[in-house]
């Protein structure tokens, strides 16, 4: 079927919408990833990653209608993103893949692509912010 996109087959906005609250459950309470984020109330984080993975996956557009083009590796620049902090975004972003109970074609990809995009984020390893911030 033309046009059915990886979105539409995993459930559209439920699905997305499930996987980042359950994501977003976990970061707030590890305090390490947690101090990564910061504004105090992680209502806008959570919105604009589930805006970012509905666009990326094939649902609406809105993230760039509203944001611009996503350019993550540089919005994520002013943060030192280390490899214990991927590990631990990792962490908890599996476990909430864990809970949307997908077929396994689709879990791999989704897997394969967070674990990749966790890894491409990475900027600092003794914690220091590109430019020495």
């Amino acid at each position: 079927m033309a046009g059915v996109t990886f979105y539409d087959e995993v459930g559209g906005h439920e699905t997305f919408a499930r996987l980042v609250r359950e994501f977003y459950r976990g970061v707030a309470g590890d305090a390490p990833l947690r101090e990564m984020y910061p504004e105090e109330d992680l209502g806008p984080a959570e919105e604009r990653l589930l805006l970012f993975l509905e666009q990326y996956w094939g649902g609406p557009t809105t993230y760039s209608q509203q944001r611009g083009h996503p350019r993550l590796r540089m919005r994520h620049m002013p943060f030192a993103v280390t490899p214990e902090q991927r590990d631990r975004w990792l962490l908890h972003m599996m476990a909430a893949v864990d809970t949307l109970d997908l077929d396994e074609s689709h879990d791999l990809v989704l897997r394969d692509y967070l674990t990749r995009a966790a890894y491409s984020m990475v900027n600092s390893l003794d914690g220091t912010a590109p430019g020495g911030h």
